[in-house]
């Protein structure tokens, strides 16, 4: 092309600028054949059962036409985050059961309660319960819920069911067998950040999480799209009457098994729905807005403090993605921004986790 456009060029000046052409092309030859190599170095060290997530710019928080968006997950405002590794799954009873055996380890629920620090996190001068209550245990759905006076009163479908952990998932006399890919339930933020420093990992932050269940999107409301009619067949959630009626039109009642339904579109399992996420962020009902919209923000950890009028004197972090609880009468978490917060010490048969780990972590 250039002797075609330039046919008075001199035979040096052509010389010149061919070999430059072909020491460019072999510089560019030699960069794509590296980016390659560094693709396939990337996918040999693959963590197993993990996914990578590429660095990303997105819109975290509420989005535009999400009928259900809270305050406490607006303003929208753009996040910047780092590639990393996260679980496909959330962490299963096989999984969990591995690291309790090469560690002995006793989680919250099995321990007994001390009352000295429980009340640390009540208001002043609530009465001390019986201890006939205060045994180890934890919280079930109350599947025989009768008729709901007020759905602000959430007391009405929990039940405090001692002997509930996480090998006796309903308490004394229920089991986990045959239920290696469940997700692990009834673990509290502490059981979570054990097994994290057994495996190596950490819980993701709540930018991270969010990246991860927009997959390849910028902007997405749900993980499979904007379209809310195809809730049913993506994700366990509660169809009916919430809390005394469950269709079970997404096939499960309940809990369910693991890579159930559909994966978004870079392989994750379960981002909406099944078991609400531990993050490593506080929660904090004002903290978006604290924020400054212009900025994008660099990898953020979210809020100094947690803050939540409903518990105004518990620390709390952020939950994602939902459960097989969520419905739109009463939470509608199964959105990506969708936020609530959990007390750490607390556990639950509708909470888990998953981890992920960063290239930097892995090396060392």
């Amino acid at each position: 092309m250039i002797i075609n456009k330039y046919l008075t060029v001199s035979l040096a000046v052509f010389s010149f600028l061919f070999f430059t052409g072909c020491n460019q092309k072999k510089e560019q030859n030699k960069t794509s054949i590296d980016n390659s190599l560094s693709v396939k170095k990337r996918k040999s060290v693959m963590p197993k059962g993990m996914v990578w997530v590429d660095s990303k710019t997105f819109l975290m928080g509420a989005k535009e036409g999400d009928q259900f968006a809270m305050m406490r997950e607006k303003p929208a405002h753009e996040v910047y985050v780092d590639g990393f590794y996260i679980d496909k799954n959330e962490v299963t009873n096989l999984q969990f059961r591995k690291f309790v055996e090469a560690t002995n380890y006793i989680t919250t629920a099995e321990k007994p309660i001390d009352w000295d620090e429980i009340k640390k996190d009540l208001p002043p001068n609530t009465p001390k319960p019986a201890d006939s209550i205060l045994q180890p245990g934890s919280l079930i759905f109350n599947k025989n819920a009768g008729k709901i006076v007020s759905m602000n009163n959430y007391q009405q479908w929990w039940s405090w069911k001692i002997g509930a952990n996480w090998k006796h998932p309903e308490g004394p006399g229920s089991s986990i067998e045959g239920k290696d890919n469940y997700p692990v339930v009834h673990v509290s933020y502490s059981d979570a950040l054990a097994y994290c420093k057994w495996a190596n990992r950490r819980l993701p932050t709540e930018a991270e999480w969010e990246a991860a269940a927009q997959g390849l999107n910028n902007d997405n409301i749900f993980v499979w799209g904007n379209n809310k009619e195809a809730l049913n067949n993506n994700a366990n959630t509660w169809q009916g009457t919430f809390p005394t009626e469950n269709n079970s039109v997404d096939g499960f009642e309940y809990i369910s098994p693991v890579s159930s339904y559909p994966a978004n579109d870079i392989g994750l399992y379960d981002m909406a729905g099944n078991v609400w996420e531990m993050t490593s962020d506080l929660f904090n009902v004002n903290y978006y807005k604290s924020l400054n919209k212009d900025e994008v923000l660099n990898n953020p950890k979210g809020a100094e403090k947690s803050y939540s009028p409903a518990n105004p004197y518990q620390l709390e972090y952020v939950m994602k993605g939902g459960s097989f609880l969520c419905h739109e009468s009463y939470c509608a978490s199964f959105r990506i921004s969708a936020r609530m917060g959990m007390e750490p010490s607390s556990s639950s048969d509708h909470i888990g986790f998953r981890t992920v780990v960063t290239k930097e972590m892995l090396e060392k």
